[in-house]
Order: C-alpha cells, then structure tokens, then sequence
C-alpha cells in the first residue's frame, strides 16, 4: 500500500486525512500548528519536518491548504514539495485553486519525473469528515486511475473532469452557480416574507416545489441544453415573463430589491424580442452563449444519467 502525505490539517484536510489513516494508508503529516498532527501521530502516522521531507517519504503527497498563495509556498517554496519529490511520485492538491498555478507547475514536477494532478473537493466541513466529498480531478487520466482507490477512501463521489487545471476549473464553477443560486433563494425568501408569509411555511414551498423536489436544472440540461431535445416546450417564454413579472411587481410593492429577479427578466425580455415567446425557457440559454462565444452540447449524453444520480444521492436535492 502506497505510504501517503498529507499537508494542511485545518477544516477540509483534517477529517480527509483521518480518513484515508483509517483506510489503512501508512501516513506522513505536516501542518505548519504542530498541535494539529497530533491525533494522527498518536494512530500511527510519522511526522514530516517539512513539506520537502514529507514528500521524500512518501508516494502520494497530498495538500489541502487555504488557497493559491499557500499551494504555490507549499508547492515551489525553499522547503516545498518539488525538492523533496521523487521520480514516479504522485502528487494531488486538494485546494480550490487557480487553474493557471496549476498547469504553469505541472511541468516543473514533470521535470523531476512526477506527477502533478489537481483535485479540488467539495462538500464542506461535515462532508470531509462524513467521506461524503465530491472530488474533481484533473490531469494524466492513467495517474486517475492510480490514485483513485486512495481518492475513495475519502470521497463517495470521485470523477475524473479533464486534463491538468480542469478540477480547478469545475470546482470554481460549482461554486459561482452556486452562489448565484443561494443570491437568488435570498431574493425570494426576503420578498415572501415581507409579502406575508411565515417564513417556514414558505421554505417547505420551495423545497417541495419542482425547484427543490429535484433539482429541477440537473434534470432539464442533458436533455434541453446538451442534446437541444426542447420541442414541445415544458414551458414557454409566455409563461416566464408572467410569472417573473408577477414576482418583480411584488418586490416593487414591498420595496424589496431585487437584482438577480430583474436580470431574469430583463433575459426573458430579450427572448421575447428574438421571436422566441412561444419556445421553451432553456432557449434562454443562447443569450448567454452568445455573449460567451461558446456553445455547450454534448449531443452523446444520456439525460437519465441525471436523473439517477439525484435518486441515489439525495443529498444532492
């Protein structure tokens, strides 16, 4: 079994650390609070002086500290990982990174015969500890699938994205939409309770609606926007403009701002102007091709493939 180290011992690494020492993995571990390698010492894992001195022993490094400054510290400093690294070794930086640092070291541990794979996680602090972590990797998919069997031991939902910085880059859109997500929920949640109603009467709405039900956008994008399968429409941009229109209107009578809501609708608008009324609401979608100069298809995907997901993972809805 390959001997592991582990670097960053804080929210996330602590409990992805304690588990792979509970899959049976002989550890090294290194946090620059000396306090925080304690309970793994005291289970069995060696201390590392350095991050240098962790990878010289190990087989696969693994770093999962605050952001790109202390990966790239970590990483390329005086006493980082790259002068302590050997050929074959597999290094695997868990921190939602810049997916340029990534691919601008990748090369220097090439150099020195390694192997570099980012594989950002998400799932939080609970989720860390729980092993119920997504874990997004990019890189050589042959190192993938070398290192997966360690990547289970601490996250239930393991999957390879693309080539070196593309976990990076997935990790960083998951959380812009998901940030865009709860600014929208914030929205709606501000703007019914100023309206009238109580305020978990109106949660469970949400929640048992189509929107919270499950995941309604996982469920319509392989088949609406990858495939373009859209034709008859489950709803069409008459009924978009009615039913945002109604919602702004209320945030203006209760003096409720509401920035996302008016962007949305000002995008129904525009649809509306293209000659789109009468077609479904993922048309929409195009505006925003548009302006990005890229179109997303994946005319090959299977659309139940979602929906199976969400019904084997309902932590996901």
């Amino acid at each position: 079994m390959e001997r592991v180290g582990f670097i960053g011992l804080g929210n996330m690494g602590s409990g992805m650390a304690a588990n792979i020492q509970k899959a049976g993995y002989p550890m090294v571990v290194y946090d620059i609070r000396e306090e925080a390698t304690k309970p793994y010492l005291e289970r069995g894992a060696a201390l590392g002086s350095s991050p240098a001195d962790v990878a010289a022993h190990s087989d696969v490094v693994l770093t999962s500290v605050p952001g790109p400054p202390e990966m790239e510290q970590v990483a390329l400093g005086p006493e980082g990982i790259l002068n302590g690294i050997t050929p074959g070794s597999i290094y695997l930086d868990l921190t939602t990174n810049r997916p340029s640092l990534i691919r601008e070291t990748e090369p220097k541990f090439r150099e020195k015969g390694a192997h570099l794979l980012d594989a950002p996680v998400s799932g939080g602090k609970d989720g860390a500890a729980s092993g119920n972590l997504a874990v997004m990797v990019g890189g050589d998919p042959e190192v993938y699938e070398k290192v997966k069997p360690l990547l289970d031991s601490f996250g239930d939902k393991v999957f390879y994205v693309g080539g070196i910085g593309c976990g990076c880059v997935a990790k960083l859109v998951h959380n812009m939409i998901s940030r865009g997500m709860r600014l929208a929920f914030e929205e709606g949640m501000t703007l019914g309770v100023k309206a009238g109603v109580d305020a978990e009467s109106l949660w469970e709405a949400v929640r048992r609606g189509a929107l919270g039900r499950a995941s309604s956008i996982h469920y319509d994008f392989p088949k609406k926007i990858l495939k373009q399968e859209n034709d008859p429409p489950t709803a069409d941009l008459s009924i978009a403009i009615k039913d945002i229109s109604l919602a702004t209107e209320l945030g203006r009578e209760f003096s409720v701002p509401l920035p996302i809501a008016n962007l949305g609708e000002q995008q129904v608008i525009e649809g509306i102007n293209r000659g789109w009324l009468k077609l479904d609401t993922s048309v929409l979608f195009k505006l925003q091709e548009e302006k990005a100069g890229v179109e997303v298809r994946a005319p090959n995907v299977d659309p139940d493939k979602a929906a199976k997901f969400i019904t084997t993972h309902p932590e996901t809805q």
